[in-house]
């Protein structure tokens, strides 16, 4: 049993690291792409396909569901997931799962500082074919809400879903996660607040980074150095 357990440990870890290389090697397709302004196309498609052709300062659909989409795209800004990161540390300090909320506090940050540094590395200018629904302040490529979104959300839900007791807990929890990282980046785009090639890129960023902490998390919860389970302390 131990040996096959282990087999199965290791079938895991190759497959996620071949999932972390293949969204890495996405990104940099994509990046390389938008570079070389070859993603133009399809960026205005895509905008112009979400917007009123009569008037492309406004996104089809009626105004509620505008309204919604911007109560979203909330869900990915900085002070909403700084919030939830926050919030999330300090329930795992209560439990006294204090190495796990400094792994989620680490995964998160050092996600923001790659977002951003790749951000001025690339200096995409915002959509200039629609008119921006949003104020925004940071540069365009990739998109920060989609890719912080993917980070925090990936990495509370693989954490939430470590320590449920059965499978369909573990998927409804990932499925989640998931939902809400679509959504984010979605609404982005909607939007007009960024090109598509900037979401898809900031999927595959975020999502990489979020498998990749998993691995170290899951590493370390073998090696004894963070918490294996998570549950209410003893009085």
């Amino acid at each position: 049993m131990p040996i096959i357990r282990t087999g199965k440990t290791e079938f895991k870890t190759l497959a996620t690291l071949l999932i972390v290389v293949g969204l890495l090697l996405t990104f940099g397709i994509v990046a390389n792409e938008m570079s070389a302004g070859e993603t133009r196309a399809f960026d205005n498609a895509i905008l112009l396909a979400m917007r009123d052709p009569a008037n492309r300062s406004d996104p089809i659909g009626p105004e509620w569901f505008e309204q919604a989409v911007r109560d979203i795209t909330s869900l990915g800004s900085n002070a909403v997931l700084i919030v939830i990161v926050l919030s999330t540390v300090g329930f795992l300090i209560l439990l006294r799962a204090r190495h796990a909320a400094l792994l989620v506090l680490a995964s998160v940050s050092g996600g923001g500082f790659v977002v951003q540094t790749l951000k001025l590395t690339f200096g995409r200018v915002r959509p200039d074919v629609v008119s921006h629904s949003l104020t925004e302040l940071t540069r365009s490529f990739p998109s920060g809400h989609t890719a912080l979104s993917a980070i925090t959300y990936l990495t509370l839900g693989a954490l939430l879903a470590r320590v449920q007791s059965t499978r369909r807990l573990k998927i409804y929890v990932l499925s989640v996660a998931i939902t809400l990282t679509l959504l984010v980046g979605l609404s982005r785009v909607y939007l007009g607040a960024h090109w598509p090639t900037d979401v898809l890129a900031g999927w595959c960023l975020g999502a990489a980074w979020a498998m990749g902490c998993w691995l170290l998390a899951a590493r370390l919860q073998r090696e004894g150095k963070v918490e294996r389970e998570i549950a209410p302390p003893r009085n």
